[in-house]
């Protein structure tokens, strides 16, 4: 019986593998592999050829802890066509098979070696025709005078200030102008740069350690 390594991937938080893990533990018992060890990415792009799970996949490649890599896809591995071969590379050399389920393909034959560059080819080439129509839309929409990006923050920048005077707290902000804790911040930041400039009056800042409270500058 050959022993088989899982590996999955997500490129948001907000995504599941468990999907991805079900349909690969079938394929498993299927072929009749042992599963050794499930490596899993989450929220990592698989443009970065540098991943926790991935890493830890090779390093146990290279100890000869398994016969066989199983992927639900191509690109779950790599994006990058160069990535992805010189990974498949590694894996030959290792005289270790990866079988993506999705192509149906494995790379323990020649004909399986060539259709994996193929597809590995055309996972690339569908990733660049995305970027180009999101590139293309984001033009179309800043000529057409849309906003891009996240809206400014609407908040009354001298009552907060005034606030933050009278000795309230960051969740006090918060709380009292319907805005995030991190937003307060940045307009205490932006403040005191705009203090130390000369170009506004002394405010309190946003201290390190919510206990302190800093002191007023002046001009």
């Amino acid at each position: 019986m050959k022993t088989a390594a899982i590996y999955v991937r997500v490129s948001t938080a907000d995504q599941h593998v468990e999907s991805q893990l079900y349909d690969l533990r079938e394929l498993a018992k299927q072929r009749g592999f042992h599963v050794a060890k499930e490596y899993e990415d989450r929220g990592v792009s698989g443009s970065k050829a540098r991943r926790p799970g991935l890493d830890a996949l090779m390093a146990d490649a290279r100890r000869k802890r398994f016969d066989v890599i199983l992927v639900a896809a191509f690109d779950r591995l790599a994006r990058s066509t160069k990535h992805f071969l010189e990974v498949i590379d590694e894996l030959n050399a290792l005289e270790i098979e990866f079988i993506s389920a999705r192509e149906g393909i494995d790379s323990s034959s020649p004909m399986g070696r060539f259709f994996t560059i193929i597809v590995g080819c055309m996972a690339e080439a569908e990733k660049c025709m995305l970027v180009e129509r999101i590139r293309s839309g984001m033009r179309r929409a800043k000529l057409e005078g849309k906003r891009l990006g996240r809206a400014p923050l609407q908040v009354n920048r001298a009552l907060l200030l005034r606030d933050r005077g009278r000795g309230l707290s960051l969740n006090q902000l918060a709380k009292a102008h319907g805005i995030s804790k991190a937003s307060v911040c940045r307009v205490l930041k932006e403040e005191r740069e705009a203090v130390s400039r000369g170009f506004a009056a002394g405010v309190p800042g946003c201290a390190q350690n919510e206990g302190v409270t800093p002191p007023i500058s002046a001009v």
